[in-house]
């Protein structure tokens, strides 16, 4: 996929994190665990219009892998485009050193109301407020806006085994998750017709010129 999605030019980029495990719940880790253990969140850069998957990267939600999913965000794309991302803050040093230079840049900021006492513990929390905050150049206010790669999250949830509540599917390796994850993401961009567009987001961003099928997709890999 890095290698196909390259230079590519965009105009509206979301970025989003979401959150998975490796081998156990970050609280049952202990000091004689694999680092890479707990926690783990895959960071997805989706181009709104085309909704094809830039690039991702998979780690600890700290600065550390925030900058390295924005140097290859940088890569994936050319020219200048708006970027927005939720309020996650390193992705503000992230940006400004690696994309200032080509970006108006935004954040959503979302408030979320205490869920209630008695109500399921899965239960996504109430949304009471969002708060569009310029932070690079000068951003459009109407294209601020992180909802399709929400829904992007949905998908990646929906079509990866691996992160499916309540089971044992989970991944036991990091190297496993991240094979997982990037079969998935580069089978989302070339095989899978995308149903609003009525084709592959590769297709729609004019760096593929057919459906690929599987067969494709494991012969290139």
């Amino acid at each position: 996929m890095a290698q196909k999605v390259r230079g590519v030019p965009v105009r509206d980029v979301e970025v989003d994190e979401l959150w998975s495990f490796i081998q156990k719940k970050e609280k049952q880790c202990g000091p004689d665990d694999d680092p890479s253990h707990g926690d783990c969140y895959v960071f997805i850069g989706l181009e709104r219009t085309s909704k094809l998957i830039l690039n991702f990267a998979i780690g600890k939600r700290d600065q550390r892998t925030t900058d390295a999913f924005i140097e290859g965000l940088r890569l994936a794309t050319s020219g200048n485009f708006q970027v927005t991302a939720d309020g996650f803050s390193p992705y503000v040093s992230a940006i400004d050193s690696t994309l200032s230079d080509r970006v108006d840049f935004a954040q959503l900021i979302k408030v979320y109301r205490a869920t209630p006492e008695g109500e399921r513990k899965y239960s996504p929390a109430e949304v009471v407020s969002a708060e569009r905050v310029p932070v690079i150049g000068s951003p459009d206010p109407k294209r601020i806006c992180t909802s399709h790669i929400e829904r992007q999250n949905l998908s990646v949830r929906m079509g990866t085994r691996r992160f499916t509540r309540l089971t044992n599917a989970f991944s036991r390796k990091f190297e496993n998750h991240w094979a997982a994850i990037a079969v998935w993401l580069t089978f989302y961009n070339f095989c899978r017709v995308h149903k609003s567009l009525r084709v592959t987001p590769a297709m729609e961003a004019g760096i593929a010129d057919h459906v690929w099928t599987v067969r494709e997709l494991l012969e290139v890999a």
